[in-house]
């Protein structure tokens, strides 16, 4: 298990963007499982929708991808602090199912699919309650 301090190692990310809370499971070189509480006190509630707050699918991207790159990071020993960053660079068969709301626990998926030459390719989804949020493939870049 990885709280937000381990976490901060791992991510170059900071808050308001910091958008991985926990990861409860992780096996290096194979997959990684992470969770984000959403909180109406988030600041895109102000404007994503204020009589009804929806969790910005967009970002729901991006914390998904953050799991993955944590485990990029620990699969090959990495830290930003050691020059090292992901980027996020590619995005295929994405598919939203359900909104997700303030109150919600989203469970952030990922498996690792391959590396070649830095690129790495991860299947990602995000659930909550065990009901599909989203689910795509993302391509990150080691640089």
């Amino acid at each position: 298990m990885m709280e937000t301090n381990e976490i901060r190692k791992y991510l170059p990310h900071r808050y308001p963007f910091l958008l991985v809370d926990r990861v409860v499971e992780l096996t290096e070189g194979e997959s990684i499982v992470a969770y984000k509480n959403i909180s109406i006190n988030e600041p895109f509630f102000n404007g994503h929708f204020p009589e009804k707050p929806v969790f910005p699918g967009v970002l729901l991207i991006e914390a998904m991808a953050q799991a993955a790159g944590i485990l990029g990071f620990k699969t090959v020993n990495k830290t930003p602090a050691d020059g090292s960053i992901y980027y996020f660079v590619g995005c295929d068969n994405l598919r939203f199912k359900r909104p997700i709301i303030p109150g919600d626990r989203v469970m952030l998926r990922a498996k690792i699919v391959s590396e070649r030459r830095g690129i790495w390719k991860f299947e990602v989804s995000a659930d909550v309650d065990g009901e599909m949020a989203a689910s795509a493939t993302i391509l990150c870049a080691d640089r």
